[in-house]
């Protein structure tokens, strides 16, 4: 089986004038032989999500015109733009509502589902991109919408904002790709006001961004990060908050949306695997959002100069929101507006620098957590997730059951790079369930094709291996396809592959499930509102690889060693001795020298390749 939504790097999609005129002409043409006598726009298959889709398409209209000048366009725009306006403008509070501050107010919204009271919950994002799309429409009604139109739309566009920061709670998901769209929403409608009232409405939009949003960012991996559905970032909304601050930055020029935007950029370059592959979040742990992604990569990767692009979205959404019967919709239609407009150009190469919660060369990665323990290895095309073990989950060595990757202390890192290989050491203390402090020296070697991992502790009593990762997915054409194994695997000692025995709780990578289905069944709440995260903590045991400790270890010392990747032979020679200089790790590769820690307690690390 494949993972449902992570169909291949959005970077990829051709984004020249050529692919978006040939977009919009498809759009153009569904949505005339779609709209009905009243003027509707709106995917017959839709029933929620709704409340500004026709709005949307009717913004993709308004673009084509001013591109083409189709002269079948300006009566279709007006037409659907009478529609929005006359069927889809809700004044009267949604029974139901919980998140009012002020009832009765007849400001204007758009709704989720469109029968009262049906689903209220998700009004405030559906009143953000009613917001958006008719901010669009008005930035493209110059020669296109005539003048009663225009200034009814505007009055609209305006009581949107003023619902969405006067009449309810701001924010109230949680969710800042929601609240961000809504800032650049007050910022391009403040440039059709008058100045008097356009200044207040762009001051008061960068205080909600400052108070409301980058106050509230959450770190994760060292970095601070707009708070998705209460986590720091999640596989879906993440990268759409990228797309939100590109735009911010687009329309107001201020740096604060770029800081942000490159701070949030790097973050994910750290934790995308060369592929594109990527997992965990709050709300949904491997739905990958796809053309709302796509202006938010392209700007961000351009101006940190890294590949953010690989990100591997969803195709069947590469350029516009699709229905349950396949057919164009205009939820988000904004986005697919944005990144027309927008000229930057993908950067497809990858940053050269070291950064702390990776290593990456090659079709080799390492994404590690914010206790730099891995949480994917990537290398030989396939990608391996942290295992668990009695409810504790990593990359690490294991004492009669105890992982040892929780740091109790200052996690050091150093990265080294000579010849062709590039390498990290992580050295964090662990605390055992014996209260005994041991350093955990992790060394991470590549040379772009094989990913070594050797690692280093104070003699264990007991039983004792590495927990080496749980196999996932491997690259199949342009998608993942699940895997049960690893056969591109070796260790200087034992090595096994485990699976365990049935039970909710535990997780066998043979079976077809995900591990976002596996979560979900064992979140607190519903599926699509839970915590697939939360829910995946409450695993107990997964399939995983467990290498045993070398042999002919320096004394007082266990060391577990394990090659990712092709390979001439199956074994891993390795070797590791003390000498004057450290504690030395040879292969037949490289020679890896673990030197004591400088004055500042930093590890010193040498790298050499074979031969040198």
């Amino acid at each position: 089986m494949h993972l449902l939504h992570q169909r291949g790097p959005l970077h990829d999609l051709p984004d020249d004038r050529a692919a978006y005129d040939a977009v919009l002409a498809g759009v153009t043409e569904t949505a005339l032989a779609r709209m009905t006598p009243e003027g509707s726009l709106e995917n017959p298959a839709a029933g929620d999500d709704i409340g500004d889709t026709s709005l949307g398409i009717t913004s993709l209209l308004a673009l084509a015109w001013h591109r083409t000048k189709d002269p079948r366009l300006p009566e279709a725009v007006r037409r659907s733009l009478a529609f929005h306006l006359r069927s889809r403008v809700f004044t009267e509070d949604n029974p139901g509502y919980p998140n009012l501050t002020a009832r009765d107010t007849g400001l204007p919204y758009a709704r989720y589902v469109l029968e009262a009271g049906a689903h209220p919950i998700g009004d405030w994002p559906s009143t953000v991109w009613a917001l958006l799309q008719a901010v669009n429409v008005l930035d493209a009604a110059d020669g296109l919408v005539e003048e009663e139109q225009y200034r009814e739309l505007l009055g609209v566009a305006g009581g949107y904002w003023r619902w969405l920061t006067e009449a309810t709670v701001f924010n109230p998901q949680d969710a800042a790709n929601q609240a961000i769209g809504c800032v650049v929403g007050g910022l391009m409608l403040a440039r059709h006001l008058p100045s008097e009232e356009g200044g207040p409405v762009r001051q008061r939009a960068l205080r909600l961004y400052a108070d409301e949003i980058r106050a509230r960012r959450v770190r994760d991996r060292g970095a601070p990060l707009p708070p998705e559905h209460g986590g720091a970032y999640d596989n879906n909304y993440g990268p759409i908050s990228l797309s939100f601050l590109a735009q911010a930055h687009r329309v107001s020029g201020e740096e604060v949306f770029a800081q942000d935007g490159e701070t949030l950029a790097r973050y994910i370059d750290a934790r995308v695997c060369g592929s594109g592959f990527d997992i965990g979040g709050p709300r949904y742990s491997e739905q990958h959002s796809a053309f709302e992604s796509v202006l938010g990569l392209r700007y961000f990767g351009h101006r940190i100069g890294a590949d953010i692009g690989r990100y591997a979205g969803d195709s069947r959404w590469a350029r516009h929101a699709v229905g349950a019967d396949g057919g164009v919709d205009g939820h988000f239609a904004f986005m697919l507006v944005w990144q027309i407009q927008d000229t930057t150009s993908w950067h497809r190469t990858p940053r050269t620098a070291p950064a702390r919660h990776q290593l990456r060369s090659g079709t080799v990665t390492v994404s590690f957590d914010d206790r730099m323990t891995p949480s994917v290895i990537e290398a030989g095309g396939t990608a391996l997730i942290a295992a668990a073990v009695n409810r504790q989950h990593g990359f690490g060595p294991v004492t009669d059951g105890f992982l040892l990757c929780r740091p109790m202390g200052a996690v050091r890192v150093a990265d080294q790079r000579a010849g062709g290989l590039a390498a990290k050491l992580v050295t964090k203390p662990v605390v055992g369930r014996d209260h005994v402090l041991r350093q955990v020296r992790s060394l991470y070697v590549t040379d772009g094709t094989r990913l070594w991992t050797t690692v280093v502790v104070e003699r264990l009593d007991g039983e004792r291996y590495l927990l080496a990762g749980m196999p996932y997915v491997t690259a199949d054409g342009d998608r993942f396809r699940r895997v049960g194994d690893f056969p591109l695997v070796a260790a200087a000692g034992e090595l096994r592959l485990t699976h365990p025995l049935d039970g909710p709780d535990s997780f066998d990578a043979r079976s077809e499930l995900t591990q976002q289905q596996a979560a979900f069944a064992l979140a607190a709440d519903p599926r699509g509102y839970g915590d697939p995260d939360a829910g995946w903590r409450h695993v107990r045991t997964t399939s995983a690889l467990e290498a045993g400790p070398v042999p002919d270890a320096p004394e007082g010392l266990d060391v577990f060693a394990v090659r990712y990747g092709p390979a001439d032979s199956g074994r891993l020679d390795l070797v590791c001795e003390r000498t004057e200089e450290g504690l030395v790790v040879r292969t037949g590769s490289f020679t890896a020298v673990l030197g004591e820690a400088d004055e500042h307690g930093e590890p010193r690390l040498t790298l050499t390749t074979a031969g040198t």
